[in-house]
């Protein structure tokens, strides 16, 4: 395999991109990154500098400035720790808006390309424009997906939230990111899909890492 190795893997919520991500990313012995928590580090900056999320101009002078990084499955802003804080409910419900900023997006894509250059190109790489826009070129597209009702309801284990109220949460988060202008939430043209609704965690990694040696046996 060539030291360059960047698997993209992406779908809405719920479908287990993350923990997917991360064991592929130990098994490979590459680095491991959420973008998720760099939208969510930016829109934790909006609202603590009181800005409106719906107005980019001030969106932007809000996240102007500030530093964002991810490491060790802890994410910062200005060198504060702030992994917990955002994956507060106010956090949460404003992020789809801000995330919907083009000028966010295009900063928020440079900074995590610019994380996996700093990591050498080998990394295991998780959101929702992975293999559309951050790294149309990756190794290997993977594209997540599962049954609305499993969805909310793995997200209801990990929460303590109503099944209810997280589905109709995911199907909002889904409308806005599947609808906005800019780098809305859809699969690569080439990403391999695989629906998790019926397959256990361990069972979507070894698809995921069958596919890339699959890949990998093709090249050479």
């Amino acid at each position: 395999m060539t030291d360059r190795l960047v698997v993209a893997v992406d779908g809405p919520g719920g479908v287990g991109k993350s923990t997917v991500s991360k064991r592929v990313a130990e098994r490979l012995g590459a680095a491991h990154l959420d973008t998720g928590a760099f939208y969510r580090a930016a829109t934790l900056a909006v609202l603590e500098a009181g800005a409106d999320p719906n107005e980019q101009g001030e969106v932007v002078k809000a996240v102007a400035g500030r530093h964002i990084d991810h490491d060790d499955g802890r994410t910062t802003l200005d060198g504060r720790d702030v992994s917990d804080e955002i994956r507060g409910d106010e956090v949460t419900a404003a992020v789809s808006v801000v995330a919907a900023h083009p000028d966010i997006r295009k900063r928020m894509v440079e900074a995590q390309q610019q994380w996996v250059h700093r990591r050498h190109h080998r990394a295991v790489v998780e959101g929702r424009d992975i293999g559309t826009v951050v790294f149309p070129d990756a190794t290997l597209k993977v594209f997540l997906d599962a049954d609305s009702a499993v969805r909310a309801a793995r997200r209801s284990g990990e929460t303590g939230a109503p099944a209810q109220v997280v589905a109709d949460a995911l199907a909002r988060r889904d409308h806005l990111d599947a609808n906005r202008a800019t780098s809305p939430l859809v699969a690569a043209a080439d990403a391999i899909h695989i629906d998790t609704t019926k397959l256990t965690v361990d069972e979507v990694v070894e698809h995921v890492l069958a596919h890339l040696a699959s890949r990998h046996q093709s090249d050479n």
